[in-house]
């Protein structure tokens, strides 16, 4: 149990972030999940409306710090990947 008024607020602090921190990296699994169903089904318009929502939310955790930056920017790019036409 922490001793100081200081490491108090820190512990309460940390439980508040955490819950939230778990509830973002939960939405971008399903996020993920619900990007790689319309991959593998191969339809377009599903892969661009999946991909967009999944770009947006990677930003959004990249700016509370959920997610590295560099990570966010895998994850982006494998998007744009699988957005573009595909050459024949």
């Amino acid at each position: 149990m922490a001793n100081t008024k200081s490491a108090i607020k820190a512990a309460r602090k940390a439980a508040r972030l955490t819950t939230r921190n778990r509830a973002t990296q939960t939405r971008l699994k399903t996020l993920h999940k619900k990007f790689e169903q319309a991959v593998a089904a191969g339809d377009t318009a599903a892969i661009k409306a999946a991909g967009s929502a999944y770009a947006s939310a990677m930003d959004k955790a990249t700016k509370s710090g959920v997610v590295h930056r560099n990570a966010a920017s895998r994850a982006k790019s494998n998007v744009a990947k699988h957005s573009r036409p595909k050459a024949s």
